[in-house]
């Protein structure tokens, strides 16, 4: 298929807001790189206001390694159109995109009513980003459910076919029956596909107690950088940290495996940026893998070999012989403060086991501790930053005992 020349143009440069790249991080040794991406994403296939290839122009532009494109129940697949608003900045944002993707990409309706324009599928746009190496796009879907208007979503990634929500009869039945549909999904195609809980205070509509009910789910969203969220909780709801480390504690003391948490962005808004709109570039993760695949990504993910971040990128990060060890990609005249958290066996409470202000740590972690996590926090101040969360931090995933 040739390209325009147009068309590269906008592959290469992008065409939304700019942000700084994160610093790069070798791997650990000649097998191993660590890969960067995104796992919530949404476009004008379901209630995002770009169109999916200025999307992953960003998210390439801006050093991502990875994306899965998550809209409401759907994938980007048959024939679709959105109509753009007739508000000046979508019209704007239409005349950049056919711009710089050509008349010969984009096809559009024009008459009295307004614009319409077709919506390219991941088949169609997928070969314009992916490389080998350097950028790949995960077939995913927010599987968007609900009880008695609690709204319970969660995503699908690496999907092969669509998955409807499922219903239910209380929260936990709802969640566990779309959990359930795509481990089906998965067992019966013999291929790797996760599935995590998003943003469990969205409505408050998840609690601690459901989260603790649910079987085979093995990831949720500690961070999400949707404004409208509430990761912090509120005077009468738990934050979502304390929340994962008590699930946690159940999921141990019940024989279950441990809960890892994800940094998100859930963007939506790509023409507006500020702390009132869901922008892109708030919250990711940096998976350890062999290869850029979705095999190895996933692979890598339940085994707890990632971090998440909304800003601080680690430069080493491992766990052998019972010594958690952290050290911190220094930035200029920006300073960090580690802190390794965890939890003994004997008061199954959760606290801060040790400080250091640096770059680097390390802590070693006894038959004592039920598990250890570490969180680091920088003063670099984040730009638009929702809640308050107004410096860049980065969360491991916990460990337990060797």
């Amino acid at each position: 298929m040739s390209v325009p020349l147009n068309l590269l143009f906008a592959l290469i440069f992008g065409v939304l807001f700019s942000c700084s790249k994160s610093p790069e991080v070798p791997p650990q040794n000649q097998d191993l790189a660590w890969y960067k991406g995104n796992l919530h994403t949404h476009s004008y296939w379901s209630d995002g206001d770009e169109f999916p290839e200025v999307i992953m122009a960003w998210y390439k532009k801006n050093g991502y390694n990875f994306v899965s494109l998550s809209d409401h129940n759907i994938l980007a697949k048959g024939e679709a159109w959105v109509d753009i608003s007739p508000d000046s900045i979508y019209q704007e944002g239409f005349k950049r995109y056919l711009q710089a993707y050509g008349s010969e990409w984009v096809n559009y309706k024009e008459d009295s009513s307004g614009i319409s324009v077709q919506l390219k599928t991941l088949e169609e746009y997928q070969p314009l980003f992916q490389t080998s190496g350097d950028f790949i796009i995960l077939q995913a879907e927010e599987i968007t459910d609900s009880f008695q208007g609690k709204p319970l979503h969660l995503n699908a990634t690496n999907l092969s076919t669509l998955i409807k929500p499922q219903g239910g009869s209380s929260v936990i039945q709802v969640l566990q029956r779309n959990i359930n549909a795509v481990i089906r999904q998965r067992d019966s195609l013999d291929t790797p596909i996760m599935v995590h809980i998003n943003h469990p205070n969205f409505g408050f509509a998840i609690t601690l107690e459901d989260m603790i009910a649910l079987r085979g789910e093995q990831f949720f969203e500690v961070f999400n950088g949707h404004p409208q969220v509430y990761n912090l909780g509120d005077s009468t709801h738990m934050d979502t940290e304390s929340m994962w480390d008590q699930i946690n504690i159940a999921y141990l003391q019940n024989s279950q495996p441990l809960l890892y948490g994800l940094a998100t962005d859930d963007s939506h808004n790509y023409h507006n940026s500020g702390s009132t709109w869901s922008n892109s570039g708030r919250g990711w993760i940096q998976v350890r893998a062999d290869t850029l695949s979705p095999e190895a990504l996933i692979s890598s993910m339940e085994k707890g070999d990632f971090y998440s971040s909304t800003g601080v990128t680690l430069k080493e990060l491992s766990y052998q012989q019972n010594t958690l060890q952290v050290k911190v990609a220094q930035e200029d005249q920006v300073h960090y403060e580690i802190q390794f958290i965890g939890c003994s066996k004997e008061d199954m409470q959760t606290e801060i086991l040790k400080t250091v202000t640096g770059s680097e740590a390390s802590f070693t972690v006894d038959p004592n501790h039920l598990f250890v996590r570490v969180k680091i926090i920088s003063n670099k101040k984040i730009p638009h930053p929702i809640e308050t969360f107004s410096t860049e931090m980065a969360w491991t995933q916990p460990v337990v005992p060797q």
